[in-house]
């Protein structure tokens, strides 16, 4: 299971993540620390497409591995989404705007039926929990588009 955790810099994708990594007990993958590993911070749409071709290639290994991956980064469009292919797609939409310009006019808000989970709050320890209690007690179901405000 590839368990995508996206949303704008600053809305709290890495405090969620890594509070999922505790509870599933399983691999995460940052998108800075990766950028950081290749020394690549290209950040134009070309850019931002090989960063989610890189991040599917690192869950897909990792899954020959494990059961379930979870990666957190921005994902900023529809397209970059489809190259991920998340089997879990969390949205964090917890702030409207990021500091950076260039990623607000870039970022394509997935569409509401193309999500498993939209946050609209910051309280990644609550949500990390109740997102785990469904994965680890198969309550979760596909594109079930859970939504908390």
């Amino acid at each position: 299971m590839k368990i995508l955790v996206m949303g704008l810099p600053g809305a709290g994708k890495t405090y969620l993540a890594k509070i999922l990594k505790a509870k599933l007990l399983c691999a995460y993958y940052n998108a800075d620390d990766v950028r950081h590993l290749s020394s690549d911070f290209d950040f134009s749409l070309k850019g931002r497409l090989l960063q989610a071709e890189r991040m599917q290639r690192l869950a897909v290994a990792e899954l020959e591995k494990s059961s379930r991956v979870i990666c957190d980064f921005i994902c900023p469009t529809r397209r970059t989404r489809e190259i991920f292919k998340p089997d879990v797609l969390i949205w964090l939409d917890t702030i409207k705007e990021s500091p950076y310009d260039d990623t607000n006019k870039m970022f394509e808000p997935p569409e509401n039926n193309k999500c498993d989970y939209i946050i609209k709050i910051k309280n990644g320890e609550y949500f990390g929990n109740v997102i785990a209690s469904h994965i680890l007690n198969g309550e979760f179901n596909a594109n079930s588009n859970i939504l908390y405000a």
